[in-house]
């Protein structure tokens, strides 16, 4: 017979034997289960920076008192920077651009001259109409006297003051006609562009320049419409660049009707002065004031879910029990040396389980000297 089959043969009668002849149970066995059953553990709540229970059959958590704080909700916006103002400058007359327009960049003031149009035939055609108006005055008053002796009818009288007054538009519309060859800023800004050129033929409507307005800036977005209720004209905002620069302002402006395809609101935020600058079309992001509330701030490490799934916390009541409690998010302060977030949905003062949430449950009783928390 081969070694192979010995060792086989050898298996098999072991396994027989195993199965057919009942294991003896020491005397003492049932006293080895109960000693390696372990006993019930005490849950002992500390404060925060207080040593470790020295028991060892205690299990520490840790536990803060919290109160709740005035708190004021923050809607978050994206938005841009845009200009108070940003109009184009047209031409209201046809001309031939004479002198250096206003270069790009320039900041201007109110009725600064931006470009500046050919005088050609307007300055004689003033000194036409005013020699006109000059000739109908003297006729008029010649038919007033006539008319005082019985020499003049009414009805020539009346058509030379319509003359008289015909000629006195003559002369406005040449004046005007006159001052329009300049082409002035319509408020104080900067030239952001400039589109025509010594030598450029102007017609009526054509764009010298644009001026932009940036005293305020603006910060624009949409506010969706679930939270627009909560917003209000004056509430005080604070907004972030893309840049990482930090601007404040306040909420000048409220849209009454959404957006059509968006169905968001448009809302708008007065750039407070002491920011200066700011260029046009930069994404920032708003945190807009809405609603004051009470909220609790704690450590988002004390956030755990029950069995359903529902986001809270777990607190220690006054009898020592543990209870779990639905809250809401309100908030969060990403401050690295001190961070947190901000939640509603309890009331009054609350012993909260900061560390060790997730090895108590609801109804469990906590050994805890109140005394710390007061």
């Amino acid at each position: 017979m081969k070694k192979q089959q010995f060792v086989a043969a050898g298996i098999l009668v072991a396994v027989v034997a195993w199965m057919v002849f009942p294991m003896v149970m020491p005397n003492n066995a049932e006293t080895v289960i109960e000693d390696t059953v372990p006993a019930l553990t005490t849950v002992v709540a500390l404060p925060e920076g207080v040593a470790d229970s020295e028991s060892p059959d205690a299990v520490t958590v840790r536990a803060e008192r919290i109160r709740p704080q005035a708190y004021i909700e923050r809607i978050r916006v994206r938005g841009r920077t845009q200009a108070f103002r940003h109009v184009e400058v047209r031409a209201e007359e046809a001309g031939r651009i004479i002198g250096n327009p206003v270069q790009r960049g320039s900041r201007v003031n109110e009725g600064d001259v931006l470009c500046e149009i050919a005088v050609d035939n307007r300055e004689v055609n003033l000194l036409e109409a005013e020699s006109r108006q000059e000739q109908a005055e003297f006729e008029y008053a010649g038919a007033l006297d006539l008319q005082e002796q019985g020499l003049q009818s009414d009805v020539v009288v009346a058509q030379l003051k319509a003359a008289l007054e015909s000629s006195k538009a003559g002369v406005a519309r040449a004046e005007l006609a006159l001052e329009k060859t300049k082409i002035v800023a319509p408020f104080d800004g900067v030239v952001e562009t400039r589109m025509v050129e010594v030598g450029d033929l102007l017609n009526v409507g054509t764009v010298c320049a644009s001026v932009l307005d940036d005293t305020p800036m603006l910060l624009v977005g949409l506010v969706p419409e679930q939270d627009v209720g909560a917003l209000s004209v004056g509430a005080t905002v604070a907004g972030k660049l893309l840049s990482g620069e930090e601007v404040a302002g306040t909420v000048s402006y409220l849209a009454r009707a959404a957006d059509t395809n968006s169905r968001s609101y448009r809302i708008e935020i007065e750039v407070d002065p002491r920011y200066q600058d700011l260029r046009e079309g930069i994404t920032v992001e708003l945190q807009v004031d809405a609603n004051r509330v009470s909220a609790y701030r704690i450590p988002s490490s004390a956030l755990t879910l029950d069995d359903t799934g529902t986001v809270g916390i777990k607190v220690i009541g006054r009898n020592n029990l543990v209870e779990f409690h639905n809250v809401e998010i309100v908030g969060d302060e990403t401050n690295q040396l001190d961070p947190g977030i901000w939640v509603t949905g309890i009331s009054g003062d609350i012993t909260l389980v900061t560390l060790g949430q997730e090895i108590v449950f609801p109804g469990q009783f906590v050994e805890a000297n109140f005394d710390w928390d007061q």
